[in-house]
């Protein structure tokens, strides 16, 4: 905040301006006060050259910071930033192993949302789906596959559920997809 008639005691007597205390511009014969920054290389990135704004930007453009590193390091740069240069490890196994510690009883439903220990359903094998059941059903067959009945039902699908049909709707695209995909898989199970 300023008031009235202050400005004739700043700067007060016998200091110069704050611009003229700047440090200078560390290019060489510029008379420019260096108030930007740069790192004089990578190995030292707090080490720094101060510059004028004109001279900043020229250094700017001219700066590459894998100056003289081999493909290898640079890949090896690339994934150390990918974690921030810090040490990782694989989620779930800080506690000695396995989910919350692999400790069964604290995987329990406490609350009854799933109906049963989730331990347990961790340890049942997951149910092998029948490519050609899911097919099948896909394509809303039912009772006894023939060649004849699976060409006549891809053919009345594809003129529902045909982008073009359908004015480019994704969603009959993806239908459309999934239709030419369960014939491909019925028509190989009929050829066995």
């Amino acid at each position: 905040m300023m008031f009235e008639g202050t400005r004739k005691f700043w700067p007060p007597p016998g200091r110069e301006p704050m611009r003229e205390r700047l440090r200078p511009c560390d290019h060489a014969g510029c008379r420019e006060a260096g108030e930007h920054r740069a790192p004089k290389s990578r190995r030292n990135l707090e080490d720094y050259f101060w510059f004028c704004l004109d001279h900043v930007r020229e250094y700017n453009r001219a700066w590459d910071f894998c100056a003289g590193m081999t493909p290898e390091e640079i890949e090896t740069l690339v994934r150390q930033d990918t974690t921030w240069q810090r040490a990782s490890w694989p989620l779930g196994r800080l506690s000695g192993g396995g989910f919350m510690g692999g400790d069964p009883e604290r995987i329990k439903d406490s609350f009854g949302l799933f109906g049963e220990d989730l331990w347990q359903r961790r340890k049942r094998p997951a149910a092998k789906a029948d490519p050609a059941e899911d097919a099948r059903r896909v394509m809303e067959l039912k009772g006894p596959l023939t060649l004849a009945s699976l060409k006549a039902r891809y053919k009345e699908l594809c003129k529902r559920h045909h982008p073009d049909a359908n004015g480019g709707d994704k969603a009959a695209e993806e239908r459309f997809k999934e239709i030419g995909q369960a014939y491909r898989t019925l028509l190989a199970s009929l050829s066995y």
